[in-house]
């Protein structure tokens, strides 16, 4: 009985203070997620990248699909809250739901399909204004031998119509270019040759006819060109026609004096050139000599610009597109 005894109050001194102990609970298993990134039609889309998100910042973990397009999170915990987010180039992102993993699983998502992504296109919208900007500059660098310049003339079958600064701006770059002042030179020198209009000889009268010659130009191609047209609502522009039979661009060429288009895309009358050549013959009067004033000179030049008009047709139509390097891009 005493032995019993003893190794009894042995057995309480050594339990009773493990007892007393606290016992920790054992830590979960912690979970894996594993999973395949294919296409919709099923083929594997190798090196997409793969995050998983949770609760905090310090659970994010990312990833890269191998060559068979496999991936794999492992000790995750079990009770909380995951997303894992999928892209690759040229696929929409694909997101899964709310993963909750049991202690110790081990979960495949076997229905990871990427979509082909969304093609955006873009347009900008591009007013008539910009449009007719960007013709009115391709038409400043047409040049007949790369240096005469061509400038009214539209190669162009959608050509909008000119705003009135652009029809402005046209003349005006017609006006100064200085190959215009070298044409007036050179018909300075015809006129002295032949001794009209009655200035007199020497260089006082070239002076004198050179000033009138680019005078004559002047008032035409910004009255015929740029203000008439802009009040009309007219385009001073020759319309190259290119293709049809060669009396219908015959036809075409010879009427171009009679007959423009319409800032509204309509063939009408030419109010604007005719009233320009009456108009620039009038103001001829104030500084021409007195001896060649009057109705024969305003009717001479309205004769003379209708002519020119008619021969720039034929050429424009039959010849100069050939010679004028930028005409043919």
């Amino acid at each position: 009985m005493r032995s019993l005894f003893c190794r009894f109050v042995i057995f309480v001194a050594v339990a009773v203070p493990a007892f007393g102990q606290s016992v920790s609970a054992p830590t979960p298993q912690t979970g894996t997620v594993i999973g395949t990134v294919t296409a919709i039609d099923d083929s594997v889309i190798p090196g997409a990248t793969v995050i998983l998100d949770g609760p905090s910042a310090s659970d994010r973990q990312t990833t890269q699909a191998n060559e068979n397009g496999l991936f794999e999170f492992d000790r995750l915990r079990p009770a909380t809250p995951y997303h894992i987010t999928v892209s690759a180039k040229a696929f929409a992102n694909w997101t899964s739901p709310t993963i909750n993993l049991r202690p110790g699983e081990f979960l495949n998502l076997a229905d990871i399909k990427l979509q082909i992504a969304a093609v955006v296109t873009t347009v900008a919208a591009v007013s008539q204004e910009q449009l007719a900007t960007e013709q009115v500059e391709a038409e400043e660098k047409q040049r007949v031998l790369g240096f005469i310049p061509n400038f009214y003339v539209v190669y162009d079958r959608n050509a909008v119509p000119l705003t009135a600064k652009l029809k402005f701006r046209l003349a005006l770059k017609t006006s100064i270019d200085p190959i215009t002042f070298l044409g007036s030179a050179f018909i300075a020198g015809v006129d002295q040759a032949a001794d009209t209009p009655d200035y007199v000889q020497g260089a006082q009268g070239y002076g004198q006819r050179l000033g009138a010659n680019y005078a004559n130009g002047f008032t035409d191609i910004m009255i015929a060109g740029a203000i008439l047209p802009s009040l009309l609502h007219q385009d001073p522009r020759y319309f190259y026609q290119g293709t049809g039979t060669t009396k219908s661009r015959l036809r075409h060429a010879l009427s171009s004096p009679f007959i423009c288009r319409g800032d509204n895309g309509h063939w009408q009358p030419n109010y604007s050139s005719m009233g320009g050549y009456l108009a620039s013959g009038a103001i001829a009067n104030l500084y021409y000599p007195e001896s060649n004033r009057g109705a024969g000179l305003v009717f001479g030049t309205f004769s003379v610009n209708v002519a020119a008009d008619m021969a720039n047709g034929l050429l424009q139509e039959f010849v100069l597109r050939r010679v004028t390097p930028s005409a043919k891009k």
